[in-house]
């Protein structure tokens, strides 16, 4: 008698990838809560509303930044550890799930084949798995104690604090930024800092290389090994789309942001032409989903509100600590309209052709997202007598996870805060697990229906 062959039973996470993330950054955030609800967590040892603990957990753990209270005085030291701590979680949590969630629906993995090979070890494979979680907590490791040194030694030697505070200051505000959380000690986040660019610069160098995304940050790394070796570089197709998407935006966000505000008397205006252009930049690269402001975001123009709206709505890299629709689905979008334009049969950018189903999963996120931001915007307008600039922009800031704010939030309903918590759950695990739950729901049709085109536009 032949012997019976027993197949491994699948783990969760190999069996609904998806629905492990949404349930265990659910739990962090429900852990955080009950943490941020202990007396001991505030300074003056009553205790939050249940309200202001969600949202505070919740934008922590989707490191969004919003809050309803000042984090500096609100908040005693074991508060703020439980949200550096949760804030931590959620940025090396969701690179690490995403990534692994890229593996997954990788043509390199050969999904469910080798998934279920590899049940038994509870991973997509001990190689891959060492190597995603490696390399995600050695980047975190040392961006975030590399800026934490530079800040740590601004604040003790350029504004006189103690060491121990200024280790502090310098290391929240690295861990803060890294993971592109927003979340300040100041009431005024980092104003007071806006023309120092010792402070300005390295926080916005952590903001971007975390929203750039493990994958591309690992391979521009190894790559640059290469480099030194063969002397030729070859980046992948997602790091060239990535870093070449970023890279523009920053440039026109900065451009359209310090032409849009030189004279404004509340923003730009009172300062020098090289403050200017920091403040421009800055407030450019807090758009990849990081809430530090260096200027006052309610007293800027309407016309920059909603350009800060557009480059929140994209958003930062994939598999990184950047929310928003990402800017390679940004860029697989513009690829196609132009090759729609110029009546192109397929979509091709740098020597590659564009697989249809890609396209179409980069259509669906951008869709989804814009019906999300419009459906709670108008219940939040609903809700209130705000303007609708104001409104939309604290809306599109919670489904990218940013956390700027034109200083609204605490004023709204609880049930506008419960909107947003929910908008920062959505927005921060929404596109990892509907992209991969796309991914690995695709199938082949065996054959084809007539064609018949309706009519367009």
């Amino acid at each position: 008698m032949a012997a019976r062959i027993t197949r491994p039973r699948p783990s969760l996470f190999t069996a609904h990838p998806a629905r492990t993330v949404v349930v265990a950054f659910a739990a962090v955030i429900a852990l955080g809560t009950v943490l941020l609800s202990l007396p001991v967590a505030t300074a003056d040892g009553t205790g939050p509303d249940p309200v202001t603990a969600l949202f505070t957990a919740t934008s922590a753990v989707c490191v969004t930044g919003l809050a309803l209270v000042d984090t500096g005085t609100y908040w005693s030291g074991f508060g703020q550890g439980v949200i550096l701590t949760l804030v931590q979680i959620g940025g090396f949590g969701i690179m690490t799930m995403a990534s692994l969630l890229a593996l997954l629906v990788s043509g390199k993995l050969r999904l469910r084949l080798q998934l279920t090979a590899q049940a038994e070890t509870k991973s997509l494979g001990i190689g891959d798995v060492r190597r995603v979680l490696l390399g995600v907590a050695g980047t975190t490791a040392v961006v975030e104690i590399a800026v934490g040194a530079v800040l740590a030694l601004r604040f003790r030697f350029g504004y006189g604090d103690a060491l121990g505070h200024a280790v502090y200051l310098g290391f929240f505000h690295s861990v803060s930024a890294f993971n592109n959380a927003g979340f300040a000690l100041y009431a005024d986040s980092l104003t007071r800092y806006g023309s120092d660019p010792w402070i300005i610069l390295p926080v916005a160098a952590a903001v971007i290389v975390g929203g750039l995304g493990f994958p591309v940050v690992l391979e521009t790394l190894r790559y640059r090994r290469r480099r030194r070796a063969t002397g030729r570089r070859n980046w992948s197709l997602h790091t060239k789309l990535t870093v070449g998407t970023t890279v523009v935006l920053l440039v026109t966000g900065t451009v359209l942001t310090c032409l849009l505000e030189w004279r404004n008397a509340g923003t730009l205006g009172p300062l020098g032409w090289p403050d200017k252009i920091l403040s421009g930049f800055f407030h450019s690269a807090m758009t990849r989903t990081a809430g530090f402001n260096s200027v006052d975001i309610g007293a800027m123009h309407a016309s920059t509100l909603l350009l800060t709206c557009m480059l929140m709505f994209v958003g930062g890299g994939s598999a990184g600590t950047a929310g928003g629709m990402k800017v390679s689905t940004f860029a697989v979008l513009a690829v196609a309209i132009i090759a729609e334009v110029r009546g192109e049969p397929n979509s091709g950018v740098l020597g590659r052709k564009l697989a249809p189903h890609v396209l179409r999963q980069a259509l669906t996120v951008a869709l989804l997202g814009v019906g999300l931001v419009m459906s709670a915007t108008l219940a939040l307008l609903s809700m209130t007598t705000l303007p609708m600039e104001t409104v939309l922009f604290e809306v599109v800031s919670a489904f990218g996870t940013v956390g700027l704010s034109t200083g609204i939030t605490a004023g709204l309903p609880t049930a506008g805060h419960l909107v947003l918590v929910l908008l920062m759950f959505v927005g921060r695990l929404g596109p990892v697990t509907l992209v991969s739950a796309l991914a690995l729901r695709e199938r082949t049709r065996r054959y084809e229906l007539p064609e018949e085109r309706p009519v367009i536009g």
